[in-house]
C-alpha cells in the first residue's frame, strides 16, 4: 500500500509519500513548496488572497506529485496559521473546490498526540515514559505518555511565528525590554504544562519540528545530510547561549549561522526562547531530537487504525461552524 500526506505549516507545504509494508511509514518521495504564509498573516488576520492562491497551487501540484508516484488521494492537513485564521473555512473549502484534496485543520491537541506517536514509533518502548516538544510557527504543542499514545497533551499560543510577529516586530536585534516581556509571556503560558511534566518525571524526552532541527544544529548537532538515524542531541546550556547569538545580530546575519536558514532567520529568536524556557521549566538539560513528527504520526495512524478515524476528521472540518476541538479530538482518539 503506498499513502500520501501533505503537511500545509507556517512556511511551506510538504509532501511524502510512502510504502506502508510491515506497518512502517517507508518515505519514497518527498517535496515542498515554500509559502511563507507565516510572514503574510498576523495571529489573528485573514490569510489574504493572494496567499489563498498559492497555496491552492502547491496543494494542486502536491496532489498531482502523490499520484504520479502511485499514492491515493493525499490525507491532508493545515496547521496553525490556517486553523486560527478568521477566514479558515473559506480557505479549505477554496482548496477543496479547486484541487480535489479533502484539506482540513487539526486541533492543537490532536497534533500534539499525532506527533507524540511518531516520536514514540521512532524512539521505541526502551524510551520509556516519553515527553515531547514540539515549535511550529503557530502554537507549541507539549505531550506526555507511557504508552503508544500520550496520557497528556497541551496545545500553547507561543508558535515561533506568532512571537515574532507580537515582539519582535523589526529586523534589527532585539531591546533588552523586548526580550523580557517575551520570556515573561512564555513562562507564563507554560507554568502549568511544565509543572505537569516535572511531575510525570519523563525517563525521555524528545523535540521535534523544524526549528528544533535548525536549533540543534545551530547547537553542535550532526547537519541533516548525515541521515536521519545519526544521533542528535540538544543541550539546555547550548540553547541559552543559542539565544544570546541569535539577539545579538539583526535577522539577514543570522541565516550566515550553521542551521539557521534564510526563510526561518527571523523567527529563530523566538522560537530559541521559547525552546530554552521550556526545558528550563520542565527540568530537561537534554533532549533528543528526533526526526519523526507530525507527517510520521498521521501516516501511522491511517497504517494502524484503518481510514474511518481520518474520515471523522475531514467530515467535521467541512462543518459550516468552527469544530469543537475537544469533541474532535476525543473522536480521533476513540476510533
Amino acid at each position: 500500500m503506498r499513502i500520501s500526506v501533505v503537511d500545509v505549516g507556517s512556511n511551506t507545504v510538504r509532501l511524502v509519500v510512502a510504502d506502508a509494508e510491515g506497518g512502517v511509514p517507508l518515505p519514497v518521495h518527498t517535496a515542498k513548496w515554500r509559502l511563507r504564509l507565516s510572514e503574510q498573516v498576523k495571529p489573528g488576520s485573514d490569510i489574504p488572497e493572494e496567499a489563498v492562491e498559492r497555496l491552492v497551487t502547491a496543494v494542486a501540484e502536491a496532489s498531482r506529485t502523490a499520484t504520479r508516484w502511485g499514492a491515493a488521494g493525499p490525507l491532508a492537513f493545515a496547521t496553525a496559521v490556517v486553523r486560527a485564521a478568521p477566514n479558515r473555512q473559506e480557505v479549505l473549502r477554496a482548496v477543496r473546490s479547486r484541487t480535489g484534496v479533502a484539506l482540513c485543520t487539526l486541533p492543537g491537541e490532536l497534533e500534539a498526540e499525532l506527533t507524540f506517536l511518531g516520536a514514540r514509533r521512532w524512539m521505541g518502548w526502551r524510551s520509556g515514559p516519553l515527553a515531547l516538544l514540539d515549535i511550529g510557527g503557530g502554537s507549541l504543542e507539549v505531550a506526555f505518555g507511557r504508552g503508544r499514545l500520550p496520557d497528556f497533551v497541551a496545545s500553547l499560543p507561543l508558535g515561533a511565528g506568532r512571537l515574532t510577529h507580537e515582539f519582535f516586530p523589526d529586523d534589527e536585534p532585539p531591546a533588552p525590554d523586548q526580550m523580557r516581556a517575551l520570556r515573561r509571556k512564555v513562562r507564563h503560558q507554560l507554568r502549568d504544562v511544565a509543572a505537569r511534566i516535572r511531575w510525570e518525571g519523563p525517563r525521555t524526552a524528545v523535540v521535534t519540528s523544524r526549528t528544533f532541527q535548525q536549533l540543534g544544529r545551530l547547537c553542535g548537532a550532526a547537519p541533516g545530510r548525515h541521515g536521519p538515524f545519526e544521533e542528535r542531541q540538544l543541550h539546555r546550556a547550548d540553547l541559552r547561549e543559542a539565544v544570546g547569538r541569535l539577539a545579538a545580530l539583526p535577522v539577514a546575519q543570522r541565516a550566515g549561522l550553521p542551521g539557521i536558514s534564510a526563510p526561518r532567520a527571523r523567527q529563530s529568536l523566538a522560537g530559541a526562547v521559547v525552546g530554552h524556557t521550556a526545558l528550563k521549566l520542565t527540568g530537561l538539560k537534554t533532549v533528543s531530537i528526533c526526526p519523526w513528527a507530525i507527517r510520521e504520526g498521521v501516516l501511522l495512524r491511517h497504517i494502524e487504525d484503518g481510514a474511518s478515524w481520518w474520515a471523522e476528521i475531514t467530515r467535521v472540518a467541512e462543518a459550516p461552524t468552527p469544530p469543537d476541538p475537544v469533541r474532535l479530538h476525543l473522536a480521533a482518539a476513540t476510533t
